[in-house]
């Protein structure tokens, strides 16, 4: 079920990112939030914002984790993972990560790809989407559950 949804249009890398920094001050461990969207659509820019929100890191310090599937920056207070599950396809591989052991009282796992997997998308606290609908416009659409 769907609680509260905000919506923001970007023209800018800048403008996701201050979006994400935005948001940072609404998110509190323990939580999880899936990231959905197309390649390209923005989502490790957005996360460069959430995590400079939380002074876990610089934004330049921010990569997708594509190949390495999580990178965990810490705050003061908050350990942030940034979860990349584009390669992951069976719930044996989604074990082997080993995302439950991340889970803690101070985590945030921002999770990209995560709906592929029933049980995150039920799990989760918050969703967010983002949509690319120009060059640099993105729309994003966050859900709170």
């Amino acid at each position: 079920m769907s609680g509260n949804i905000r919506q923001y249009l970007t023209h800018s890398s800048a403008e996701t990112i201050s979006v994400g920094k935005n948001l940072a001050p609404t998110l509190s461990p323990p939580s999880i939030v899936l990231l959905r969207g197309d390649l390209g659509a923005g989502k490790t820019t957005l996360v460069k914002g959430i995590v400079e929100g939380f002074h876990a890191a610089s934004e330049d310090s921010v990569t997708s984790p594509t190949f390495t599937l999580v990178h965990e920056y810490r705050g003061t207070g908050v350990h942030i993972y940034h979860i990349d599950l584009y390669r992951i396809d069976t719930l044996r591989e989604l074990e082997t990560l080993g995302l439950d052991d991340l889970r803690t009282e101070t985590s945030i796992l921002l999770i990209e790809w995560g709906e592929k997997f029933d049980r995150l998308v039920r799990e989760c606290n918050l969703e967010i989407a983002l949509e690319r609908i120009g060059e640099y416009d993105r729309r994003i659409q966050v859900t709170t559950h």
